[in-house]
């Protein structure tokens, strides 16, 4: 099995991120010298008041620290993108990293990020399957010509080709049932989301491979889960020494309509203690290491995506954490 350091780029108001660069430069270092397989970096638009970097700069910024391990956006808000851009970018991080690049995108769900883009939610599928086809397109041939319903490409090619056979892999999020058939598919994995509660992830599991075999598709050798992740002393301990930054990231993903588009509409607003049971993986070294093998015997996942941060949680209990990770998946 492997880790993965799903990196925090989102920071309070009062939070000097220029001082923060440092900090993840140290995360990353840490977490390649501990074994993880992997970097991620998140994304969204216009997140006043919580301050973000943005995610493919990130990526080229703290390539070098990650030399080596597997980097990618997790995810890419794909249906408010170009997919020639997207093309673009995704070819040269997988030369710069060395054929590294695994390109993780979804619908997006965030009204006012479609607004501001002037794209309907109600194009969000259309846009993302056009857009997927279009990038393995100019990833494998020299030049496109292509007529979709919102993209047109005349007899263009991006010169520049990848690594990769074939290109970037690209890992598809999913939340509800037809997304989840969507990603078996049209994508090489189904990333699962960092908020997925496990009662939905065993039956869509069983979906997802169900959905694999009716298409000749063999299950793929990554599959990802992401988690919320917080190694501590004691269970009681990490829940209280995370609670506060994770009620702040969670209490602003709620005011974006997230808990709305989660499978069976479920509240964010709920007691932590009951929110983050069979969702998050949170208490002590032991504890935390029997989670992990629990979610792989119950969804067959083996690269866990663990974010270990949320605005405002100290530097040092971030290190403790990637730190114990490390030694957990040794």
């Amino acid at each position: 099995m492997k880790v993965g350091l799903y990196i925090t780029t989102q920071f309070t108001k009062e939070q000097d991120v220029a001082a923060a660069r440092t900090e993840m430069i140290e995360q990353v270092r840490v977490a390649k010298q501990s074994g993880f397989s992997s970097l991620w970096v998140p994304h969204h638009y216009a997140t006043q008041p919580m301050q973000m970097l943005a995610p493919i700069p990130m990526l080229a910024y703290l390539l070098r620290e990650a030399e080596g391990m597997t980097i990618g956006p997790n995810i890419l808000v794909m249906p408010l993108l170009n997919p020639v851009h997207v093309a673009e970018d995704a070819v040269t991080l997988d030369l710069l990293s060395g054929g590294r690049y695994v390109l993780g995108i979804g619908i997006g769900y965030r009204e006012a990020e479609f607004v501001a883009f002037n794209v309907p939610l109600k194009e969000r599928v259309q846009r993302i399957t056009e857009s997927i086809d279009i990038m393995r397109r100019l990833w494998t041939q020299d030049r496109l010509t292509y007529k979709g319903k919102f993209f047109t490409i005349d007899d263009m090619g991006v010169g520049l080709k990848p690594l990769r056979k074939g290109g970037p892999p690209i890992w598809l999020a999913a939340v509800v049932d037809p997304a989840v058939k969507r990603a078996a598919e049209i994508g090489d994995a189904w990333l699962i989301t960092n908020f997925a509660h496990l009662k939905d992830l065993v039956p869509q599991m069983k979906l997802y491979r169900e959905t694999l075999k009716a298409v000749g598709k063999p299950f793929p050798d990554d599959a990802p889960i992401t988690r919320e992740c917080y190694v501590g002393p004691t269970n009681a301990k990490a829940l209280e020494e995370c609670k506060i930054a994770l009620q702040y990231k969670y209490a602003a993903y709620s005011s974006w309509g997230l808990d709305s588009q989660s499978k069976g509409a479920e509240s964010f607003q709920q007691p932590f203690e009951d929110f983050v049971k069979d969702r998050f993986i949170i208490g002590d070294r032991s504890y935390v290491k029997d989670e992990i093998q629990r979610y792989n015997e119950l969804l067959g996942v083996n690269h866990y995506l663990m974010r270990v941060q949320w605005p405002s949680l100290p530097h040092d209990k971030v290190l403790r954490t990637i730190a114990s990770l490390g030694e957990i998946f040794a």
